[in-house]
């Protein structure tokens, strides 16, 4: 179970992290947002890259490098637009759904198989998202569910999970062909490089405003340095289910944050489903 620890680590990371982004960032494009998030993670990540030992690189390691940089790149501006238009306690949560959509793409990637736990917790999951959203029911059982599809920032989350089911499983590849420390720092690196060279090209876009906060950006970028190298080395150490089930325990963390930082309302019923997509997220993980 010694990959429990990093898997916390990172899930309180990535609430921070989210926390962060809201507070000072949420003036900017969602695109802008998205460089913040890993900008000021580059000399972290870059000096890293030059102290671990560099593992012989495969053709699979660099298809994995390939296919997983624009798929990062669209759940980035997803989860990034989600948590600047909607309230943090309502869209983080949703999150759960990541490793409910790794049953299926770890099926197709990592010959992970679905049996009756992990039915249970998709039902869990499921079950969850609506008490979330329960207050708005009105007399009406399939209210909860409209008011999904409603809160943008809350379907915009889900499409990024799906994405980002896809981006940990395919990175797990990449880990194995690899090493979970040279992977960490050589992905990241080159994604912050994709998201540099196509900023010209992005709407709204603009540099002043990445650098223009620059105490801020250096604290996400410390917490984010930090989500990553943990990421990475506790999925190498166990199923990727497993890990992203204890590291979406940040969904606890991030309705947490809602309340304290931003006086989200509803954090009741909200708090109360997000535990029980948690208690979904940890069958599928364990059980599933």
């Amino acid at each position: 179970m010694f990959w429990m620890m990093p898997a916390l680590l990172a899930a309180l990371s990535v609430a921070i992290g989210d926390a962060l982004i809201k507070r000072f960032f949420s003036d900017m494009t969602d695109y802008e947002m998205g460089v913040i998030r890993y900008f000021y993670a580059f000399p972290y990540l870059f000096f890293f890259l030059f102290v671990v030992p560099w593992p012989e690189l495969d053709r699979t390691f660099w298809t994995c490098v390939a296919v997983g940089l624009p798929l990062e790149l669209g759940a980035l501006l997803l989860y990034m637009r989600a948590i600047r238009i909607s309230p943090l306690s309502l869209t983080v949560p949703f999150l759960a759904f990541t490793p409910m959509f790794v049953i299926f793409t770890g099926n197709i990637l990592l010959d992970e198989r679905l049996n009756a736990w992990g039915i249970a917790g998709i039902f869990l999951i499921v079950t969850g998202s609506y008490i979330m959203n329960i207050s708005k029911a009105k007399g009406q059982w399939i209210a909860p569910f409209k008011s999904i599809l409603k809160e943008q920032g809350s379907w915009l989350i889900i499409l990024a999970s799906l994405i980002f089911s896809f981006t940990s499983t395919i990175g797990k590849v990449g880990i194995l062909h690899s090493s979970p420390q040279f992977f960490a720092a050589c992905y990241f690196l080159l994604f912050i490089a994709f998201l540099l060279m196509i900023f010209p090209l992005m709407p709204g876009a603009k540099l002043k405003n990445i650098i223009k906060r620059p105490l801020p950006g250096v604290i996400i970028g410390m917490v984010m340095a930090l989500m990553i190298f943990c990421h990475t080395y506790a999925i190498s150490l166990v199923q990727a289910a497993y890990m992203l089930s204890v590291k979406r325990s940040s969904l606890l963390f991030g309705v947490i944050l809602g309340a304290l930082v931003f006086n989200e309302e509803g954090i009741g019923e909200r708090f109360f489903g997000a535990i029980i997509m948690l208690a979904g997220v940890c069958v599928i993980g364990f059980l599933g």
